[in-house]
């Protein structure tokens, strides 16, 4: 569903020294193979030297204002923020068939899918602002992302998922995760991605020895940091950002 610019009320709360910090956002082209990729980065020039670098992957609509809103109370924050584009930079998904069949298409080829967040990963790290500490977040089909890159040994400090995708694909397993913490916010009347379905990936991180943990909101249901969406919690959406910056203290 579209994604819309968070209500005010919620901006006032989590970014209380927007006013006094100076936020630079900005998109920017970059290549992964032989396709061009448009993200959007945001940082705080008030700081000299960022909290730390964190990605944020879109949901299966794209690249949206939702994204750069996000990254932009990141930046307020102290961090660099970067959201990425794994759909393409010539992508222009206008409905839900759109979504289906973009999303659809890296859920069928993991190796693409893979290549993308790398690519992007690697990107970031050119970017003014970036540190060497990064942490990996993503909303719906971008926590499914993020739980896809952390199975791929991606070389970050950790990874996010805000109510992600969550069910481990046929063939894969948690063997060449890095041993980065991996953190949940999820809710518990998700229909889309249910309560069982965080309880088996969740042991499969104990298993594997990858050290883990979530927040559960009970009664929330799927999407529910989007403001504007039938699943939208208030209280969820500012328990859930209130400990992604606690994860990203201890973190980063």
């Amino acid at each position: 569903m579209p994604k819309r610019i968070l209500a005010s009320a919620l901006i006032a709360t989590a970014l209380p020294s927007l006013a006094a910090a100076e936020i630079i956002g900005e998109h920017v082209t970059y290549t992964v193979g032989d396709m061009e990729f448009e993200g959007y980065v945001a940082t705080n020039t008030a700081l000299e030297t960022p909290r730390g670098t964190v990605l944020i992957v879109h949901d299966w609509d794209g690249m949206t204002e939702y994204e750069e809103r996000r990254a932009d109370m990141l930046a307020a924050a102290g961090y660099t923020a970067f959201a990425i584009d794994v759909y393409g930079a010539e992508t222009d998904p206008q409905g839900v068939d759109d979504y289906r069949a973009l999303s659809g298409a890296l859920y069928g080829d993991r190796a693409a899918f893979r290549e993308r967040l790398m690519g992007s990963i690697m990107a970031a790290a050119d970017l003014p602002g970036a540190t060497d500490d990064m942490v990996m977040m993503g909303y719906c089909f971008g926590g499914a992302a993020v739980l896809e890159a952390a199975r791929a040994g991606a070389d970050l400090d950790g990874f996010v998922s805000f109510h992600g995708g969550l069910p481990t694909p046929e063939g894969q397993d948690w063997s060449m995760a890095n041993g980065a913490p991996v953190m949940f916010f999820h809710g518990s009347a998700d229909p889309v991605s249910g309560i069982g379905d965080l309880g088996a990936v969740m042991a499969e991180l104990n298993a594997a020895g990858v050290p883990h943990d979530a927040a559960i909101f009970g009664g929330a249901r799927h999407s529910f940091t989007v403001y504007g969406s039938r699943d939208y919690d208030v209280e969820a959406d500012q328990g859930s950002w209130s400990g992604l910056l606690e994860f990203l203290d201890d973190t980063l």
